[in-house]
């Protein structure tokens, strides 16, 4: 009885583990296209609604709609909120309200800090010896403060540049790809729009990132009147040198009536031989990263085994 019921808990975690080996993948590639085409379809929703209250198409991601309602000043609203929202759409913060809850970090953050590190100091100094006497102290003391404070003025802009650097090399890696296969679409007859959302779905599993930002430029292209704008609108949104290419080739496709298979496929080879510059770039740089690390870590533990026996033997002979 009892190897009965060994076997059947064997045969139970043989038959689980498999599901998680097999099941899981497909699971996760399902929520991530299910994630895509929530935030494709949220897009035509805003777009859906905003046709309907004003008639006309507005730039649901300007600085004047998100910055200068929140604030009522105009002024703010200007070219310095503009820069700040387009860097919090290629970070991936579509919100409206990420350009206030951005600046609003970038002040209680220096005063958060500040108060901490100032606690800090004093607990350390009346829980023991000070280990800052003296005027010296009180010098050193303010220092620190103002360092921290400094320190978490910046942070939230080196946390929304690293975003925004990440978001541009995963979309730089399958952006080629993802031109290839629009080229397959339209060269087999399908229109530039459905070609766009049909890759989207396809690159889901490859790049999150890709896949939204193609879904929601063909939602613009398919709601918006002007196909011009969904374009600037992605390159916007992306950041990146490829993104500005693709839209630039695009727009000019359809203004001089050029043939957009063409420019798709001279743009695919193009970002190709770009992103195999990049590796062979960060392939020659690697041999000087790996010197300091070869001589700290590897070389001692190699002198090490080399030598330990050798000088073991040495030491007992004596």
């Amino acid at each position: 009885m009892t190897e009965i019921l060994l076997y059947s808990a064997l045969f139970l975690s043989i038959g689980f583990g498999s599901y998680l080996l097999f099941a899981m993948p497909l699971l996760q590639e399902q929520q991530k296209k299910k994630r895509v085409m929530e935030v494709v379809n949220k897009k035509r929703r805003t777009l859906l609604e905003a046709s309907k209250k004003t008639q006309k198409i507005k730039d649901n991601n300007s600085a004047k709609d998100t910055i200068a309602a929140l604030f009522k000043m105009q002024k703010i609203a200007g070219e310095m909120g503009q820069k700040l929202r387009d860097k919090c759409l290629q970070a991936g913060y579509r919100s409206p309200s990420a350009p206030l809850v951005f600046l609003c970090l970038r002040i209680l953050l220096p005063i958060a800090f500040s108060l901490f590190t100032m606690t800090v100091l004093t607990l350390s100094g009346s829980s023991g010896p000070d280990p800052l006497p003296g005027h010296s102290g009180v010098r050193w003391g303010s220092f620190i403060i103002l360092g921290a404070a400094i320190f978490g003025f910046y942070l939230p802009n080196i946390l929304l540049k690293n975003q925004m650097m990440k978001r541009q090399q995963e979309i730089a890696l399958s952006f080629p790809d993802a031109l290839d296969m629009i080229l397959i679409c339209v060269q087999g007859g399908i229109g530039i729009e459905q070609a766009i959302d049909r890759i989207a779905k396809e690159i889901a599993e490859h790049s999150k990132v890709l896949a939204e930002e193609l879904g929601i430029l063909s939602a613009e292209l398919s709601m918006l009147n002007e196909r011009r704008k969904a374009f600037q609108d992605f390159a916007t949104r992306v950041g990146s040198g490829s993104a500005r290419s693709f839209a630039t080739a695009m727009i000019q496709a359809e203004q001089y009536g050029t043939s957009i298979s063409t420019a798709m496929r001279v743009l695919a080879e193009d970002q190709r031989d770009q992103r195999m510059a990049e590796a062979e770039r960060k392939a020659a740089s690697l041999p000087p990263k790996l010197t300091v690390p070869m001589i700290l870590f590897f070389l001692p533990s190699l002198f090490i085994a080399i030598l330990g026996p050798a000088a073991i033997q040495a030491m007992l002979m004596h």
